[in-house]
């Protein structure tokens, strides 16, 4: 009888249409700083993975499912890599389509003004592993104009998959580095 459920099993196992990706290689730096942010445990489902492409949207497009807590990098034929998230909480959530203006590694963070008068205690700082940036920084322009959003790292990976940011979509720094290394400066960003 037990053989039933082991069958069961391993037949909806063939039927999942996903499979890791494997991490970027890092430089010493890199490797340095990230040893120095806190590991956080955090659900495999948040964990980077090459899927069906569930946007319909071109290849090289960054699509961001605000309500799964998901980004997809759209890839050829039919496939794209969804890595888990964390996004803006209600107050401060952010929809629509932007371009990468630039990216940045281990990018200094200064947070705009909005945020210092809700934040008084809030200051910018250089780029390194405490910084709320984190690895890297993908800065989001609208018809050229800053947007002020990013997607970036950061140094409080136990919070992916959760609503608890500014706006911003952080990831965690092995998975921005990765997303960094394959998207170019001018790529499509879709928050929905």
């Amino acid at each position: 009888m037990r053989i039933i459920p082991v069958l069961a099993c391993a037949l909806l196992l063939t039927g999942c249409n996903f499979k890791g990706v494997p991490d970027p290689a890092l430089s010493a730096r890199d490797a340095e700083f990230m040893a120095l942010v806190p590991n956080a445990e955090f659900d495999p489902h948040f964990a980077r993975y090459q899927v069906s492409d569930p946007t319909h949207e071109p290849p090289g497009t960054i699509v961001v499912e605000t309500k799964e807590r998901q980004l997809y990098l759209v890839l050829p034929d039919g496939k794209a890599i969804r890595y888990g998230v964390s996004v803006g909480d209600e107050a401060y959530g952010w929809t629509g389509t932007a371009r990468i203006d630039r990216k940045a590694e281990w990018p200094a963070w200064n947070p705009p003004a909005e945020m210092i008068k809700r934040w008084p205690h809030v200051h910018g700082m250089q780029g390194g592993p405490m910084n709320p940036l984190g690895a890297r920084a993908l800065y989001l322009s609208d018809h050229g104009k800053d947007t002020l959003y990013r997607i970036h790292g950061t140094n409080e990976p136990e919070k992916i998959g959760q609503a608890v940011s500014s706006g911003c979509i952080r990831m965690r720094n092995i998975d921005v580095v990765d997303l960094y290394n394959r998207v170019p400066v001018g790529a499509t960003v879709i928050v929905r």
